[in-house]
């Protein structure tokens, strides 16, 4: 069954949906406000912190999904050229990293103007697009930090690891 079939045909607030998708899946939430909702989702690699809110202003539901790393002031420079290959490599959503907080940050907005509804299903898919992104390439962000690899060695590393799972 459809994730959109355990839910009623009437017009939910997205963060509710949130909500019951969080309960379905057993991920430890905490909802933060009417428009907001913070919940922790255990991957391969990390726990991810991700948050979700909801902006009725330009009717987009906003996603960031965390995780901790502290790479050395003398490797920034060649992180921040690695976020650059990574973003090229994901088709929705984008990495960047909070220097201050010491956080890897991937984002994403959907955009559901015209009073559209965000389904459950759409809900769903963007939060394990961004486990999924956070998992392929954390050993990429891991080997450039700490494992001296080049961007380019530490992407092919995530492409070869992400084609070669089943």
């Amino acid at each position: 069954m459809a994730l959109s079939e355990q839910f009623m045909q009437e017009d939910l607030h997205p963060i509710d949906i949130v909500e019951h998708l969080a309960e379905h899946h057993d991920w430890d939430f905490d909802r933060i406000g009417d428009d907001q909702i913070a919940m922790a989702v255990e991957g391969l690699w990390r726990t991810y912190s991700i948050t979700l809110a909801w902006s009725p202003f330009d009717e987009t539901l906003r996603m960031v999904c965390t995780f901790e790393m502290e790479p050395p002031e003398e490797k920034l420079s060649v992180l921040y050229q690695m976020l650059n290959d990574v973003n090229d490599q994901c088709w929705a959503g984008a990495f960047n990293f909070w220097d201050e907080q010491k956080l890897m940050v991937y984002r994403y907005g959907l955009v559901m103007t015209g009073a559209q509804a965000v389904s459950p299903d759409q809900v769903d898919t963007l939060i394990r697009a961004a486990v999924t992104n956070c998992e392929r390439f954390y050993p990429a962000f891991q080997l450039v930090v700490w494992g001296d690899r080049t961007p380019r060695e530490a992407l092919q590393a995530a492409i070869a690891e992400a084609y070669g799972r089943a």
